[in-house]
């Protein structure tokens, strides 16, 4: 999987990394059980920081996409528990998006639209 970092976005770089990473998982670039490079190999492969990664890292174990392990370093890790945890936020937030969306007018058929397309990119 190649990580490409916007240098010039205002999204903060440990931002960018997760969401690659995150993006990686859901269209099966990267597969539970895989690794990810080391800290510093990232950092080296990136031009960052090893503060910018150590902190995507953290996040990701701490949002539940990662395990770290001694000898394997960052290894993708998607729990069932954390799976349930998410789902249960997700369908908050989407409730709170329909609901935005709703109040701006987008039609029922627009958002499907909007819907089927995000699906189908990660097919």
């Amino acid at each position: 999987m190649i990580i490409e970092i916007d240098f010039n976005s205002e999204e903060a770089i440990y931002i960018q990394l997760c969401n690659q990473i995150v993006m990686g998982i859901a269209t099966t670039k990267l597969r539970p059980g895989d690794s990810l490079p080391s800290v510093r190999q990232m950092a080296d492969m990136l031009g960052v920081n090893m503060h910018t990664v150590n902190k995507a890292y953290s996040i990701l174990k701490q949002d539940g996409y990662l395990s770290l392990d001694r000898r394997r370093g960052a290894v993708v890790s998607v729990s069932t528990r954390e799976k349930l945890m998410e789902m249960q936020e997700f369908q908050r937030r989407l409730q709170i998006m329909m609901a935005q969306a709703y109040c701006k007018d987008l039609t029922r058929d627009e958002m499907h639209r909007i819907v089927d397309y995000w699906y189908d990119q990660f097919e």
